[in-house]
């Protein structure tokens, strides 16, 4: 049985981010992410900036962990995929941020780091 960890699901759960810092991947300003959650797993879309349309699956990890696997098709037509291992916490204004550490699969070399807030609604 897999361990539950409530509180991924309660920072991300039906949540949206942008980008708040991610110097060397694609999504930039005006992409945006939202989040499902159902128990440890994570799903999620994105789209914006350079991405026509990009899909994720993970799972929680620990109390504060999850990690991604990626796949995007870029405005470009480029179709890419990757993986990413995330912290999730609180920004001094009481909005989740994420911050990864990711990489490539498919479709291009590299990886880096990104960080990324919760759109305030």
């Amino acid at each position: 049985m897999q361990p539950s960890f409530p509180q991924i699901g309660e920072r991300l759960n039906n949540r949206r981010f942008v980008v708040a810092n991610n110097t060397h991947g694609l999504s930039g300003t005006g992409t945006v992410f939202h989040y499902l959650v159902e128990g440890d797993a994570i799903s999620g879309t994105y789209q914006g900036g350079r991405i026509r349309m990009g899909t994720q699956v993970g799972r929680a990890t620990g109390a504060d962990t999850i990690e991604l696997l990626y796949q995007c098709l870029t405005l470009e037509g480029e179709l890419l995929a990757g993986w990413s291992r995330g912290t999730v916490g609180v920004d001094h204004a009481g909005l989740t941020t994420l911050s990864f550490v990711w990489g490539w699969l498919s479709g291009a070399s590299g990886g880096g780091e990104s960080s990324y807030v919760e759109l305030a609604t």
